[in-house]
């Protein structure tokens, strides 16, 4: 497929996305990561409605190893991890989607401008068109997630399909960066048994969110800025996007809230495993 296409791909979309996902036997019903995608339903699919963002909260990350430490085999959880521990005001930043060419490079430019870490949850399809920049996360301390190939609804698949999407995405990861990643997180918040046993089984840990910017709703600068900066607090965990669509949004945002954030005295950083 080629790089144009993907970039403006994407036709799952909102209420059905949410019905299937309440439906399928194991499925959680979490945040929606999106759609992240453009809004217009497919030829000839009736138009839908965005997926409403619910509000769990979830267990918290129980510690961090070195980094670069080997991670070992992960437990198979039957929800995914949101919440950080630790001492002091630490936070995490996560980037959905990409890597987009044009909206990527100008968030790890802001990243790096203040020296802050964030985690990019990464489509293969993407990655692979990209890899200059999945070497570049890496080489500047960033952490690559893994966020399936195409951005599937993962409840509505087979475990093989679901396997396909994490290992086709891992081992771009993996060739880009040098390690495969150790951190998944599942398209639209929408995880079952089977995501959680693959993921565990290809060495990750599953990572939800606890403040969703919906910048994939367009939603302006003013208004994303102010949802970060309202829902900050310790072991915060901040989703926004890095492709889908049109994020300069999304790249002006962090350029607001980020140097406000520090000045409150929060250490944004990037998950780290305990030895399993």
């Amino acid at each position: 497929m080629k790089k144009d296409q993907l970039l403006s791909r994407r036709g799952l979309l909102a209420g059905a996305a949410c019905a299937a996902a309440a439906g399928t036997a194991g499925a959680l019903a979490g945040l929606p990561d999106g759609p992240a995608r453009p809004t217009a339903p497919a030829p000839g699919a009736p138009g839908r409605s965005p997926l409403k963002p619910s509000a769990y909260r979830l267990q918290p990350l129980t510690g961090y190893g070195a980094p670069g430490a080997a991670p070992g085999r992960p437990p198979v959880r039957s929800e995914p991890i949101l919440r950080m521990t630790g001492r002091g005001r630490t936070m995490l930043l996560t980037f959905d989607d990409g890597p987009h060419p044009d909206y990527t490079p100008d968030i790890l430019d802001t990243l790096a401008e203040y020296d802050v870490r964030a985690t990019f949850f990464v489509c293969g399809e993407m990655a692979d068109f990209n890899r200059d920049l999945i070497s570049r996360m890496a080489d500047e301390g960033h952490v690559v997630g893994n966020h399936t190939w195409s951005h599937p609804l993962l409840t509505s698949l087979s475990r093989r399909r679901i396997r396909s999407e994490m290992e086709r995405t891992s081992e771009v990861v993996d060739k880009a960066c040098g390690e495969p990643p150790r951190w998944f997180r599942a398209p639209y918040g929408a995880w079952n048994r089977n995501a959680f046993r693959i993921g565990a089984d290809l060495g990750m840990e599953p990572l939800a969110w606890t403040v969703d910017t919906l910048d994939w709703t367009t939603p302006g600068t003013r208004t994303i800025v102010d949802r970060v900066e309202d829902g900050a607090a310790p072991g915060v965990v901040v989703l926004s996007h890095d492709a889908g669509g049109d994020r300069s949004q999304s790249v002006r945002a962090l350029r607001r809230y980020l140097p406000r954030l520090l000045d409150d005295g929060y250490h944004l950083t990037v998950p780290r495993r305990s030895h399993v």
